[in-house]
C-alpha cells in the first residue's frame, strides 16, 4: 500500500511539472488562404494590436525594417510563379519585410529566407535574398485600425493586391498571376487529346480489372507510339503482357523482347527478370 502511495505521489508531481497554463497570446496567429485566378497564395502571420501606442514611427521607427507582425516572421506561399510590382518571382515561401520610409512611403520586400524569428540584424540581413521589392505609397485611413491585418483583395482573373493595414495606415502591393499561361496550355492540352500517359494508364486499368481487352491493345499500342522518341521499356513490357492477355503472342513477343533490349541497357535488372520470365512462359527463350 506504501508502494502504491508513493508511485500516485510522483505521478502527481510529473503531471504538475509538465502541465501548462494556456492564456491568450498578445500577437495572436493567423492563415489567409486565397485563389487569385489557379493560383493559390496562403499567408502566415501574427497580429499585433496598437494598445494605446504610437506604431508607425514610434514603436516601429521610419528608416528601419519591419518584420510586418509579430513573432515568427509574416511568410507568404505562392503555388506559381508570379509577377509582383513587375518582378519575377518564383512558386515557394517567402518571408515579407517592410522597410519603413516614412510615414507615406515604404519598401516591402520579399525574402528568400523564411527561417529568421523576426528581422535578420544589420549583419546578417542578405540583400541577394530580397527575390522582388515594392515600393509602395502609404495612405492615411480615417480610422483606427487596432489590429495588424494582411489581405488580398481587387481580386481578378490575373491579379489582385496584397494589402498591410494597422493603426492609421494602409498599404497595397499590386501582384499578378500567370492565369492566361494555365488555361491556355489546359486548352491545348485537352485539344490535343488525351496524352500517352492517359492511354497506359487506361490501357493497365482495362488488362489488371478485367476490362476490354481489345481497347487496351489500342490504348497501349498508341502509348508505346507516342512515347517511340523515348521509348518506356516498363510500358512496352505492360504492351507485351495486354497483347498476350489478347491472343496476339507474335506480337506479345516482340513487345517482350524490345522492352528487355531497352532494360539491359538501362541496367534494370527486374525489367530483365520480367521480360525474361514470360519469354520463357511463351517459349521465345
Amino acid at each position: 500500500m506504501k508502494k502504491l502511495l508513493v508511485l500516485f505521489l510522483m505521478c502527481t508531481t510529473i503531471y504538475s511539472v509538465n502541465a501548462q497554463i494556456e492564456t491568450p497570446q498578445p500577437s495572436p496567429s493567423a492563415k489567409l488562404e486565397q485563389k487569385v485566378g489557379l493560383t493559390d497564395i496562403t499567408i502566415e502571420y501574427s497580429r499585433p494590436g496598437v494598445k494605446g501606442r504610437k506604431i508607425f514611427g514610434g514603436l516601429e521607427p521610419f528608416g528601419t525594417i519591419w518584420r510586418t507582425g509579430a513573432n515568427k516572421n509574416t511568410i507568404i506561399t505562392f503555388s506559381d510563379d508570379v509577377k509582383i510590382a513587375g518582378q519575377d518571382v518564383k512558386a515557394g515561401s517567402y518571408a515579407i519585410f517592410t522597410r519603413l520610409n516614412s510615414a507615406t512611403s515604404w519598401d516591402v520586400m520579399f525574402y528568400n529566407d523564411t527561417n529568421n524569428w523576426g528581422t535578420p540584424s544589420p549583419k546578417k540581413w542578405d540583400d541577394s535574398k530580397v527575390v522582388a521589392t515594392a515600393n509602395v505609397k502609404v495612405e492615411e485611413v480615417p480610422f483606427n485600425v487596432e489590429t495588424f491585418a494582411i489581405d488580398i483583395n481587387n481580386i481578378k482573373n490575373d491579379s489582385a493586391v496584397l494589402e498591410l493595414i494597422w493603426e492609421k495606415s494602409y498599404a497595397a502591393v499590386p501582384f499578378t498571376v500567370p492565369t492566361n499561361a494555365k488555361v491556355t496550355a489546359n486548352i491545348a492540352k485537352v485539344m490535343n487529346g488525351p496524352s500517352g500517359d492517359d492511354y497506359y494508364a487506361a490501357a493497365v486499368y482495362n488488362l489488371e480489372s478485367g476490362g476490354d481487352i481489345a481497347k487496351a491493345v489500342t490504348w497501349i499500342d498508341k502509348a508505346v507510339d507516342m512515347s517511340k522518341d523515348k521509348p518506356k521499356f516498363w510500358w512496352i513490357h505492360q504492351q507485351a503482357l495486354i497483347h498476350a492477355k489478347s491472343g496476339d503472342k507474335k506480337a506479345a513477343i516482340a513487345a517482350a523482347k524490345s522492352s528487355l533490349a531497352l532494360a539491359k541497357e538501362a541496367k534494370y535488372d527486374a525489367y530483365i527478370r520480367k521480360n525474361e520470365e514470360v519469354l520463357k512462359e511463351w517459349g521465345a527463350m
